[in-house]
């Protein structure tokens, strides 16, 4: 028996004989050899996908609902212990998790209502600071233009079409009402996923056949509930502290409302990749509203940088043993989960892969794939 891993010693290998004989072994990786049930999953993949995209309304308060249970399992657990009812001690956290989105609305709304006030004037003044960039792009805009009219030849005559859009009022009630349902819907699931505890569980492992089955499910589910849980903690606590370090930063340079960049550094820290950059680009507009020179209205954008390039560093290590990806395909990831759900799929793009390969790790025929989805091993 050399040294070679369990995992990688059928891929080094080579040929079908070695992952057959290997096959006995728990820990090895079954590859697929039927090509009717590589289509077959093939097929039924795509078609979950594609009812995901167009059931994202319905889909995206349940998932939402389950890492938010996640989330504050821990908290549940300590009321537990203190002997507080599990009925009481589920509304305590709803009421509490409420109460935040409440704090956080009502204290966010008065600098936000300011900013869209001032939203001509604020567009006026980029223009005006930002001609040297915005020029140059108007030139080039016209001169297609103009190339165009001269492709087109002079008879060709273009029918003008006038849209009406909807009116921004409908727009607006529209979304907010949306909204406003599918947070109750997933604040309803919450409250009966936090009471349940591990009814899902239970029930799952009541149904499996065999015993090792059962055994199967539990880890999985542990596993799951485990390091999925140990993330969302994790992150959130790091988010706190750039969200607290943004406020000071912009305060101590005098942009307006540090309360409210702070709050977006929180959220868009959630992000990976597209949600500093956002931050990024998002403060840099803000300087140079707010400051004359340039080298100013750098500063606050400079600053979030560093502050994220910090925590970047940091949250890593902190869950290094627990969340080994493959840091190609939580790009990929990113990229599919957004253009699937938008910003909401960003959001669950990494809990949804690490999730997605705990699975595949403990199941014979997708190990293959759970060991492709993970990264460098920091085991020594």
């Amino acid at each position: 028996m050399n040294d070679a891993s369990p995992i990688a010693s059928p891929l080094l290998a080579g040929g079908p004989d070695v992952v057959a004989e290997s096959a006995d072994s728990p820990n090895a990786i079954v590859l697929p050899r039927s090509p009717q049930s590589f289509a077959i999953t093939a097929i039924l993949t795509l078609l979950v996908l594609v009812i995901l995209y167009f059931t994202g309304g319905v889909v995206l308060p349940i998932i939402f609902a389950f890492l938010l249970n996640l989330l504050l399992q821990p908290a549940m657990e300590a009321l537990t212990r203190l002997h507080i009812p599990k009925t009481i001690a589920a509304l305590l956290l709803i009421l509490l998790f409420i109460g935040a989105v409440a704090g956080i609305g009502y204290s966010l709304s008065g600098p936000a209502a300011d900013w869209i006030s001032k939203a001509p004037q604020s567009i006026a003044r980029l223009e005006q600071r930002l001609s040297a960039i915005t020029k140059p792009v108007a030139r080039v805009n016209k001169a297609s233009q103009e190339v165009e009219k001269i492709t087109a030849g002079p008879g060709a005559d273009v029918a003008s079409v006038s849209l009406r859009a909807p009116a921004l009022g409908g727009v607006l009630f529209s979304g907010a009402r949306t909204i406003v349902a599918e947070f109750a819907t997933m604040v309803l699931l919450l409250f009966f996923l936090l009471r349940s505890g591990d009814l899902f569980l239970r029930r799952l492992v009541e149904s499996l056949p065999t015993l090792s089955d059962k055994k199967q499910a539990v880890d999985i589910w542990r596993e799951i509930t485990r390091n999925i849980s140990v993330y969302l903690v994790t992150i959130s606590v790091m988010n706190g502290a750039v969200g607290i370090a943004t406020t000071i930063v912009t305060y101590l340079f005098g942009l307006s409302n540090p309360i409210l960049w702070g709050v977006l550094a929180f959220f868009l820290n959630y992000i990976l990749i597209l949600g500093p950059l956002s931050g990024v680009t998002i403060l840099f507009l803000a300087g140079v509203l707010t400051f004359d020179t340039i080298w100013q209205a750098l500063l606050p954008a400079a600053s979030y940088l560093a502050i994220h390039v910090t925590e970047g560093a940091v949250t890593p290590t902190l869950l290094a043993r627990r969340f080994e990806l493959n840091p190609v395909l939580v790009i990929v990831s990113l990229v599919f989960w957004y253009w699937m759900w938008g910003i909401p799929g960003a959001l669950l793009a990494v809990p949804l892969l690490a999730t997605f390969k705990i699975v595949c790790d403990r199941i014979g025929p997708l190990m293959a794939l759970g060991h492709f989805v993970g990264g460098e091993s920091h085991a020594s």
